[in-house]
Protein backbone atom coordinates (compact mmCIF):
# COMPACT_ATOMS: atom_id res chain seq x y z
CA UNK A 1 0.00 0.00 0.00
CA UNK A 2 1.55 3.27 -1.17
CA UNK A 3 2.42 6.00 2.04
CA UNK A 4 -0.48 8.72 2.07
CA UNK A 5 -0.15 12.13 1.97
CA UNK A 6 -2.79 13.71 4.15
CA UNK A 7 -3.45 15.99 6.96
CA UNK A 8 -6.96 15.32 8.57
CA UNK A 9 -6.29 18.87 10.51
CA UNK A 10 -6.03 20.97 7.57
CA UNK A 11 -9.35 19.87 6.31
CA UNK A 12 -11.37 20.14 9.80
CA UNK A 13 -10.29 23.93 9.92
CA UNK A 14 -13.96 25.15 8.18
CA UNK A 15 -15.64 23.18 10.50
CA UNK A 16 -14.19 23.78 13.67
CA UNK A 17 -15.07 28.26 12.75
CA UNK A 18 -18.73 26.96 11.68
CA UNK A 19 -19.09 25.14 14.81
CA UNK A 20 -17.74 27.98 16.61
CA UNK A 21 -20.14 30.62 14.85
CA UNK A 22 -22.81 27.71 15.74
CA UNK A 23 -22.20 27.81 19.70
CA UNK A 24 -21.80 32.05 19.46
CA UNK A 25 -25.03 31.75 18.25
CA UNK A 26 -26.10 29.61 21.14
CA UNK A 27 -24.61 32.11 23.46
CA UNK A 28 -26.24 34.68 23.02
CA UNK A 29 -30.04 32.87 23.93
CA UNK A 30 -28.61 30.40 26.36
CA UNK A 31 -25.57 31.51 28.47
CA UNK A 32 -23.74 35.01 27.44
CA UNK A 33 -20.65 34.53 29.80
CA UNK A 34 -19.69 31.32 28.15
CA UNK A 35 -18.07 34.48 25.52
CA UNK A 36 -15.78 37.01 25.77
CA UNK A 37 -14.62 39.13 22.68
CA UNK A 38 -11.03 39.75 23.93
CA UNK A 39 -11.03 35.95 25.12
CA UNK A 40 -11.65 34.60 22.12
CA UNK A 41 -9.49 36.68 20.23
CA UNK A 42 -7.03 35.55 22.34
CA UNK A 43 -7.28 31.70 21.93
CA UNK A 44 -7.51 32.34 17.37
CA UNK A 45 -4.13 34.31 18.38
CA UNK A 46 -3.17 31.32 20.17
CA UNK A 47 -4.41 29.01 17.46
CA UNK A 48 -2.69 30.83 14.55
CA UNK A 49 0.78 31.83 16.08
CA UNK A 50 0.12 27.93 17.16
CA UNK A 51 -0.52 27.00 13.26
CA UNK A 52 2.71 28.71 12.92
CA UNK A 53 5.32 27.17 15.00
CA UNK A 54 3.67 23.89 13.73
CA UNK A 55 5.11 24.92 10.47
CA UNK A 56 8.38 25.54 11.69
CA UNK A 57 9.19 22.93 13.79
CA UNK A 58 6.74 19.81 12.61
CA UNK A 59 9.26 19.07 9.67
CA UNK A 60 11.71 18.85 11.81
CA UNK A 61 10.21 16.09 14.33
CA UNK A 62 9.12 14.26 10.83
CA UNK A 63 12.59 14.25 10.53
CA UNK A 64 13.63 12.55 13.00
CA UNK A 65 10.98 9.97 13.74
CA UNK A 66 12.09 9.03 9.86
CA UNK A 67 15.29 8.41 11.26
CA UNK A 68 14.61 6.09 14.54
CA UNK A 69 11.62 4.65 12.23
CA UNK A 70 14.80 2.31 10.65
CA UNK A 71 15.80 0.80 13.90
CA UNK A 72 11.72 -0.51 14.16
CA UNK A 73 11.86 -3.76 15.61
CA UNK A 74 8.91 -4.41 12.99
CA UNK A 75 7.29 -4.22 9.87
CA UNK A 76 3.98 -2.76 10.60
CA UNK A 77 3.04 -2.19 7.10
CA UNK A 78 -0.23 0.33 6.07
CA UNK A 79 -3.17 -2.82 6.42
CA UNK A 80 -6.09 -1.69 7.63
CA UNK A 81 -5.85 -2.91 11.17
CA UNK A 82 -2.77 -1.04 11.59
CA UNK A 83 -4.65 2.07 11.73
CA UNK A 84 -7.24 1.47 14.80
CA UNK A 85 -4.28 -0.43 16.58
CA UNK A 86 -2.30 3.11 16.19
CA UNK A 87 -5.07 5.48 16.74
CA UNK A 88 -5.85 3.33 19.97
CA UNK A 89 -1.62 3.20 20.86
CA UNK A 90 -0.89 6.92 19.80
CA UNK A 91 -3.78 8.02 22.55
CA UNK A 92 -2.23 6.38 25.08
CA UNK A 93 0.77 7.89 24.59
CA UNK A 94 -1.01 11.33 24.62
CA UNK A 95 -2.79 10.28 28.05
CA UNK A 96 1.17 9.91 29.38
CA UNK A 97 2.20 13.57 27.42
CA UNK A 98 -0.79 15.33 28.60
CA UNK A 99 -0.24 13.76 31.93
CA UNK A 100 3.95 15.18 32.17
CA UNK A 101 2.20 18.66 30.87
CA UNK A 102 0.43 19.16 33.95
CA UNK A 103 2.81 17.19 36.61
CA UNK A 104 6.03 18.50 35.35
CA UNK A 105 6.87 22.45 35.54
CA UNK A 106 8.91 22.20 32.28
CA UNK A 107 6.36 20.77 30.53
CA UNK A 108 3.66 22.92 32.20
CA UNK A 109 4.96 25.95 30.61
CA UNK A 110 4.22 24.75 27.49
CA UNK A 111 0.74 23.32 28.28
CA UNK A 112 -0.66 25.92 30.66
CA UNK A 113 -1.95 28.06 27.58
CA UNK A 114 -4.15 26.19 27.13
CA UNK A 115 -5.56 26.14 30.40
CA UNK A 116 -5.30 29.55 30.76
CA UNK A 117 -8.91 30.65 29.64
CA UNK A 118 -11.61 31.54 32.69
CA UNK A 119 -14.01 30.57 29.46
CA UNK A 120 -15.18 27.20 28.30
CA UNK A 121 -16.36 27.16 24.82
CA UNK A 122 -15.19 25.77 21.20
CA UNK A 123 -12.52 28.82 20.69
CA UNK A 124 -10.49 27.48 24.00
CA UNK A 125 -9.89 23.87 21.69
CA UNK A 126 -7.90 26.58 19.98
CA UNK A 127 -5.85 27.72 22.62
CA UNK A 128 -2.73 25.74 21.48
CA UNK A 129 1.05 26.26 22.88
CA UNK A 130 3.39 28.24 20.71
CA UNK A 131 6.56 26.24 22.09
CA UNK A 132 5.83 22.57 22.88
CA UNK A 133 8.97 21.94 20.37
CA UNK A 134 10.41 22.84 23.82
CA UNK A 135 9.49 20.11 26.12
CA UNK A 136 10.50 17.51 23.78
CA UNK A 137 6.51 15.57 24.08
CA UNK A 138 7.46 13.84 21.11
CA UNK A 139 9.82 11.31 22.79
CA UNK A 140 6.93 9.82 23.89
CA UNK A 141 5.71 8.97 20.59
CA UNK A 142 8.80 7.47 19.35
CA UNK A 143 8.12 3.57 21.10
CA UNK A 144 5.39 3.51 18.66
CA UNK A 145 8.06 4.29 15.44
CA UNK A 146 10.26 1.66 17.08
CA UNK A 147 7.47 -0.78 17.35
CA UNK A 148 7.21 -0.49 13.51
CA UNK A 149 4.50 2.15 12.91
CA UNK A 150 5.41 4.95 9.80
CA UNK A 151 5.82 8.14 11.31
CA UNK A 152 3.19 9.50 8.75
CA UNK A 153 0.44 7.20 10.38
CA UNK A 154 1.20 8.08 13.80
CA UNK A 155 0.91 12.06 12.48
CA UNK A 156 -2.11 11.03 10.66
CA UNK A 157 -3.81 9.19 13.70
CA UNK A 158 -2.33 12.01 15.86
CA UNK A 159 -4.37 14.35 13.54
CA UNK A 160 -7.31 13.11 14.11
CA UNK A 161 -7.29 12.68 18.20
CA UNK A 162 -6.37 16.59 17.78
CA UNK A 163 -10.18 16.79 16.02
CA UNK A 164 -12.18 14.75 18.19
CA UNK A 165 -10.93 16.87 21.22
CA UNK A 166 -12.19 19.83 19.62
CA UNK A 167 -16.20 19.35 19.80
CA UNK A 168 -15.46 18.50 23.82
CA UNK A 169 -14.88 21.92 24.25
CA UNK A 170 -18.65 22.80 25.15
CA UNK A 171 -20.46 23.64 27.80
CA UNK A 172 -23.63 23.26 25.22
CA UNK A 173 -23.50 19.79 25.66
CA UNK A 174 -24.55 18.11 29.13
CA UNK A 175 -23.94 14.41 29.40
CA UNK A 176 -23.90 11.72 26.50
CA UNK A 177 -25.19 8.27 27.04
CA UNK A 178 -24.06 6.57 29.66
CA UNK A 179 -22.06 3.85 27.62
CA UNK A 180 -21.04 6.65 25.77
CA UNK A 181 -19.44 8.14 29.12
CA UNK A 182 -17.72 4.94 30.51
CA UNK A 183 -15.21 4.76 27.32
CA UNK A 184 -14.90 8.04 25.79
CA UNK A 185 -13.92 11.59 26.36
CA UNK A 186 -17.13 13.47 26.29
CA UNK A 187 -17.85 17.26 27.09
CA UNK A 188 -18.49 16.64 30.96
CA UNK A 189 -15.69 14.77 31.38
CA UNK A 190 -13.38 17.39 29.83
CA UNK A 191 -14.96 20.42 31.64
CA UNK A 192 -13.32 18.43 34.77
CA UNK A 193 -10.15 18.75 33.17
CA UNK A 194 -10.29 22.52 32.78
CA UNK A 195 -11.95 23.22 36.35
CA UNK A 196 -9.50 24.61 39.36
CA UNK A 197 -12.00 23.40 41.94
CA UNK A 198 -10.16 21.33 44.30
CA UNK A 199 -11.75 18.19 43.42
CA UNK A 200 -11.20 18.56 39.94
CA UNK A 201 -7.34 19.58 39.84
CA UNK A 202 -5.01 17.50 37.68
CA UNK A 203 -7.95 14.60 36.57
CA UNK A 204 -9.52 13.41 33.06
CA UNK A 205 -6.08 13.69 31.39
CA UNK A 206 -7.46 11.56 28.14
CA UNK A 207 -7.58 12.62 24.88
CA UNK A 208 -10.00 10.14 23.04
CA UNK A 209 -10.52 7.11 25.52
CA UNK A 210 -11.59 8.37 28.99
CA UNK A 211 -10.61 4.71 30.04
CA UNK A 212 -6.72 5.15 30.55
CA UNK A 213 -8.29 7.56 33.05
CA UNK A 214 -10.19 4.95 34.59
CA UNK A 215 -7.23 2.56 34.28
CA UNK A 216 -4.73 4.85 35.99
CA UNK A 217 -6.55 6.35 38.84
CA UNK A 218 -7.01 9.95 37.52
CA UNK A 219 -10.72 9.87 36.72
CA UNK A 220 -12.72 12.23 38.11
CA UNK A 221 -16.41 12.80 36.89
CA UNK A 222 -18.62 15.90 36.83
CA UNK A 223 -20.38 17.16 39.78
CA UNK A 224 -23.96 18.57 39.19
CA UNK A 225 -24.09 20.57 42.49
CA UNK A 226 -20.70 22.11 42.33
CA UNK A 227 -20.28 25.35 39.82
CA UNK A 228 -17.03 24.73 37.63
CA UNK A 229 -14.96 27.81 37.65
CA UNK A 230 -12.46 27.43 34.83
CA UNK A 231 -9.17 28.39 34.09
CA UNK A 232 -5.64 28.06 36.36
CA UNK A 233 -4.72 28.27 39.70
CA UNK A 234 -3.18 31.78 39.36
CA UNK A 235 -5.22 33.60 36.95
CA UNK A 236 -3.63 35.65 34.41
CA UNK A 237 -5.76 39.04 34.95
CA UNK A 238 -4.88 40.11 31.07
CA UNK A 239 -5.50 39.64 27.69
CA UNK A 240 -1.75 40.31 26.33
CA UNK A 241 -0.99 37.55 24.23
CA UNK A 242 2.96 37.26 24.41
CA UNK A 243 2.30 37.58 28.20
CA UNK A 244 -0.11 34.91 27.97
CA UNK A 245 2.05 32.44 25.62
CA UNK A 246 5.39 32.89 27.78
CA UNK A 247 4.28 33.98 31.28
CA UNK A 248 5.12 30.89 32.85
CA UNK A 249 8.45 30.18 31.22
CA UNK A 250 9.49 33.43 32.39
CA UNK A 251 8.48 32.81 35.84
CA UNK A 252 10.44 29.29 35.15
CA UNK A 253 13.52 31.37 34.68
CA UNK A 254 12.93 33.54 37.92
CA UNK A 255 12.90 30.72 40.06
CA UNK A 256 15.90 28.60 38.64
CA UNK A 257 17.61 32.23 38.73
CA UNK A 258 16.66 32.63 42.73
CA UNK A 259 16.88 29.29 43.66
CA UNK A 260 19.77 27.65 46.18
CA UNK A 261 21.88 25.46 43.71
CA UNK A 262 20.70 22.48 45.06
CA UNK A 263 16.74 23.32 44.39
CA UNK A 264 17.37 24.71 40.59
CA UNK A 265 16.63 21.71 38.65
CA UNK A 266 13.48 20.99 41.04
CA UNK A 267 11.72 24.25 39.33
CA UNK A 268 12.28 22.90 36.13
CA UNK A 269 11.36 18.71 37.26
CA UNK A 270 9.04 18.69 39.67
CA UNK A 271 5.51 19.56 40.00
CA UNK A 272 3.37 23.21 39.31
CA UNK A 273 3.12 25.31 42.31
CA UNK A 274 6.48 23.31 44.32
CA UNK A 275 8.72 25.81 45.90
CA UNK A 276 11.35 24.83 48.36
CA UNK A 277 10.58 26.52 50.99
CA UNK A 278 6.95 25.36 50.94
CA UNK A 279 5.56 29.12 50.39
CA UNK A 280 3.69 27.98 47.61
CA UNK A 281 0.91 24.98 46.85
CA UNK A 282 1.08 22.02 44.56
CA UNK A 283 -2.50 21.11 43.19
CA UNK A 284 -1.55 17.96 45.29
CA UNK A 285 -1.48 19.83 48.38
CA UNK A 286 -5.00 22.10 47.25
CA UNK A 287 -6.49 18.93 46.62
CA UNK A 288 -5.77 17.47 50.30
CA UNK A 289 -6.41 20.31 52.04
CA UNK A 290 -9.85 20.10 50.21
CA UNK A 291 -10.53 16.49 51.36
CA UNK A 292 -9.39 17.27 54.46
CA UNK A 293 -11.54 19.95 55.15
CA UNK A 294 -14.51 17.27 53.67
CA UNK A 295 -14.10 14.40 55.55
CA UNK A 296 -14.08 16.71 58.59
CA UNK A 297 -17.16 18.39 57.41
CA UNK A 298 -18.73 14.79 56.51
CA UNK A 299 -17.66 13.73 60.45
CA UNK A 300 -19.57 16.43 62.29
CA UNK A 301 -22.63 16.51 59.69
CA UNK A 302 -22.68 13.72 57.17
CA UNK A 303 -25.48 15.53 54.72
CA UNK A 304 -22.78 18.62 54.05
CA UNK A 305 -19.60 18.89 51.96
CA UNK A 306 -17.98 22.04 51.14
CA UNK A 307 -18.04 23.05 47.70
CA UNK A 308 -15.74 25.96 47.42
CA UNK A 309 -11.74 26.19 47.88
CA UNK A 310 -10.64 28.27 50.99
Amino acid sequence: MAMPDFSPTEYAVPGFVLLVLIEMLWARKMRREAYEPRDTLTSLAFGLGSTVAGLLTGGVFLALFLWAWQFRLFDIGWQWWTWPVCFVLDDLAYYWIHRFGHRVRWFWASHVNHHSSQHYNLSTALRQTWTGFLTLGFAFKLPLVLLGFHPVMIAICGGFNLIYQFWIHTEAIGRMPRWFEAVMNTPSHHRVHHATNPRYLDRNYAGVFIVWDRLFGTFEPECDDERIRYGIVRQLGTFNLLHSVFHEWIAIARDVRAAPWRHKLSYLLREPGWSHDGSRETSGMIRARWEGRRKSVAAENPIAEPREAA
